[in-house]
C-alpha cells in the first residue's frame, strides 16, 4: 500500500475517530490477512482450530473489538447490485501500483466468488504528492462516469496505468465510444475537480492515509491483501457472525 508521507500530506489519526489502528486476524498457516479493526482497543487476535478469531490479552480473553464507519456509498460509481448486503467502498488512486495489484489479482476473483451479493463503491484518494497523473485520472474517470461508462473505464485507466495522461484519457474514451467530444469538454473544464477533491478530502479527515483502503459494510481493511482477507470478513458478515 502507498502511504502519504509529504509534509503537505502527511495526517494523523483523528483522537475522536481512532484510538488504536490494527487488529490483525492471523490463518492457521500463519498468513497475517491485513483485516483492520479501529477502535479503542488492539488485543493481538489469531484463528483457532475453528476458524473463529480468539483475542488474546494478558490474563484475560475478551471478544474481537469491531468498529463500523459510516462511509457514504449512494451516488458514487460503483458496480453491483444497489440492495446487495455486503458493500465496499474503496478508497484508491490510478497511479498506485499497489491499487493495481488489487485490481489485477483480486478485484475480480472477489467479484466472481460472491455473485449478486457485492455493490462495489470506488471512491477518490489520489496521492497527488507522489502520483502526478492521479488526479486527472480520477478527473477523467468521473467525466466517463457522467456518460455511464465508469466501470469501463475504471478498468482501461489500471490496464494502462503506465500510461496515463490526457492522451490516454482521451484514447479510451474513443475505444469506449463515448461522446469525446463531451467528454473533452468534461476534462478541458474541470468539471469533477470539486468532487474528487472532496472525496480526498473526506478520507483524510475520517484518518485514511494508504491507498487501497477498503471498507466492507464500514469495516476497514487496508492494503492491497490477498482474496482470502477480503473472504474471512465477508463470510463472517453474511453469517451474522459481526455485530453491527
Amino acid at each position: 500500500m502507498e502511504t502519504i508521507t509529504n509534509s503537505e500530506d502527511t495526517i494523523t489519526f483523528k483522537r475522536s475517530h481512532f484510538y488504536s489502528v490494527l487488529v490483525v486476524l492471523a490463518f492457521a498457516v500463519g498468513i497475517l490477512t491485513g483485516y483492520v479493526v479501529w477502535g479503542r482497543t488492539s488485543p493481538q487476535t489469531q484463528v483457532a482450530a475453528n476458524d473463529q478469531p480468539v483475542v488474546q490479552a494478558p490474563a484475560v480473553t475478551q471478544a474481537p473489538q469491531f468498529t463500523r464507519y459510516d462511509i457514504p456509498a449512494d451516488g458514487f460509481p460503483g458496480i453491483g447490485p444497489a440492495d446487495a448486503p455486503i458493500v465496499i467502498v474503496e478508497f484508491s488512486d490510478f497511479q498506485c501500483p499497489f491499487c493495481k495489484r488489487f485490481y489485477d489479482e483480486t478485484y475480480q476473483q472477489l467479484m466472481d466468488a460472491y455473485p449478486g451479493k457485492i455493490r462495489f463503491v470506488y471512491r477518490h484518494l489520489p496521492l497527488t504528492s507522489i502520483h502526478p497523473e492521479a488526479f486527472p485520472a480520477a478527473e477523467a474517470s468521473m467525466c466517463a462516469n457522467e456518460q455511464n461508462a465508469f466501470p469501463q473505464y475504471h478498468n482501461k485507466l489500471f490496464e494502462n496505468q503506465d500510461k496515463l495522461g490526457r492522451d490516454l484519457y482521451l484514447q479510451i474514451a474513443a475505444d469506449l465510444s463515448l461522446d469525446t467530444d463531451s467528454f473533452e469538454e468534461c476534462l478541458a473544464t474541470g468539471r469533477y475537480k470539486d468532487l474528487v477533491q472532496q472525496d480526498s478530502d473526506f478520507a483524510l479527515n475520517l484518518g485514511v492515509q494508504s491507498t487501497p483502503t477498503f471498507f466492507i459494510n464500514g469495516l476497514a481493511i487496508v492494503g492491497a491483501q490477498p482474496i482470502s482477507a477480503f473472504k474471512q470478513v465477508i463470510d463472517m458478515e453474511l453469517a451474522g457472525e459481526i455485530p453491527k
